[in-house]
């Protein structure tokens, strides 16, 4: 049992942030949306975190390789407890503006980064000290992310009803401080018995270029990455505008957002989990065709043709269900292929490559939704996320492969 604490540890550490950034990714867009009412202001502030996030992200892997990944994890989630209890407090002080607003969650984009970065670089630390399979270890995390957003979504609807959406954000605080203290405790052992990082290159330039190398090296990550990025664009429009603009033009409060969210993570939580235990199993590129399809596709062309409500909630744990696989094959894939010396600075630069469109996801939906409508642009949305994940499968090196390592 003692090999599994720092397992336990990175779940809880998982949850704790993942579950903190999920309810701010709520919390946040509804308050500019019911203070502006405007879609692009919305998307606008999403774009404030998430542009900070995601070079802030690509930037940290060399710190990460030199001062370890527990390290900078426990220092970036405590100074975001910090930064995201701002948002509240300009709140109750009534000098909380849209302007004022932009600036706080930058902040917190830029450390809620590195952090992220971090925790994914010590998987396969957890891997070996508890002798698990990277899709056993990736799998359970990804059960412990579908969790955190299953709360996360859940804990923003109650919370924005009941103390509104600057108050909230305190919960995240919380969450943040639980990430901290369960790798502050929970990792020791590891920390100290096994190192983070392998030996460093002479200066950061050359550490930024040797991970951008080993990248750039392998075709499948290439591809990986370039189809990650376009889901998450699409994932981006969806949480932070689609769906709350579905939701107050079908006439429901804000804890829909959060329940129609929770429904699918929850459902996403069986997936992940039993892919921890069947993946290696299973085969990889036919459960990513099909996680993927169930993932955004299916929910979002749901929506597009505004069924009754009952439909859509039986439909959505079907979805989460099929797209809790793709946590243990794509995490498994990843690990696998990047060499441990240079873990933190890789799994950086693929986070950052991955996340670069994710900036502008609410941008473009809001956009979109103020020239189409919302039905019509979350069918165009749904149409190209189907075309973004699906179009790997046409290329023969890739679908040969069939994820394998080189």
């Amino acid at each position: 049992m003692k090999q599994q604490t720092p397992l336990v540890a990175l779940a809880i550490a998982t949850v704790g942030s993942i579950g903190g950034t999920r309810l701010s990714a709520i919390a946040i867009p509804w308050l500019v949306l019911s203070t502006t009412n405007s879609p692009v202001l919305t998307g606008l502030a999403g774009l404030a975190e998430m542009l900070p996030y995601v070079l802030a992200k690509a930037l940290s892997g060399p710190f990460i390789d030199r001062i370890g990944a527990r390290r900078i994890s426990i220092w970036c989630d405590c100074l975001s407890a910090a930064a995201v209890s701002i948002i509240p407090l300009l709140y109750w002080f009534g000098i909380l503006s849209f302007w004022l607003l932009l600036p706080a969650v930058a902040l917190l984009g830029v450390l809620r980064a590195p952090s992220d970065a971090a925790k994914q670089a010590l998987v396969p630390v957890v891997a070996e000290e508890g002798k698990l399979s990277l899709e056993r270890v990736t799998g359970i995390l990804g059960t412990s992310d579908r969790l955190a957003g299953t709360l996360g979504a859940a804990g923003a609807g109650m919370l924005i009803a009941l103390l509104g959406s600057g108050p909230a954000l305190l919960a995240n605080a919380v969450a943040f401080i639980v990430s901290a203290l369960a790798l502050t405790i929970g990792m020791r052992a590891a920390a100290t018995t096994q190192p983070e990082t392998g030996p460093a290159p002479q200066n950061y330039l050359s550490q930024m270029s040797e991970g951008w190398a080993t990248f750039s090296r392998d075709p499948i990550l290439v591809t990986l990455v370039v189809t990650l990025a376009f889901v998450g664009l699409f994932d981006q429009a969806y949480a932070t505008v689609l769906l709350p603009v579905w939701v107050r033009s079908s006439g429901l409060d804000a804890s829909w957002v959060g329940i129609l969210l929770a429904i699918f993570s929850g459902a996403a939580i069986a997936g992940a989990a039993s892919g921890a235990f069947f993946a290696e199993r299973l085969p990889r590129l036919l459960m990513y065709l099909i996680g993927f399809t169930f993932a955004g596709p299916v929910p979002m062309a749901t929506l597009a043709f505004s069924p009754p409500l009952w439909l859509i909630v039986s439909i959505l744990p079907v979805c989460g269900f099929a797209a809790g696989f793709l946590n243990p094959i794509i995490g498994a894939m990843l690990f696998e292929r990047i060499p441990k010396a240079a873990m933190g600075r890789v799994i950086a630069l693929v986070g950052s490559l991955t996340w670069v469109l994710i900036p502008f996801g609410g941008i473009y939906a809001g956009l979109l939704t103020d020239i189409a409508g919302i039905l019509t642009a979350l069918g165009i949305t749904a149409a190209l996320y189907a075309l973004a994940t699906l179009s790997p499968a046409v290329i023969s090196r890739f679908r040969a492969m069939k994820f394998a390592v080189s």
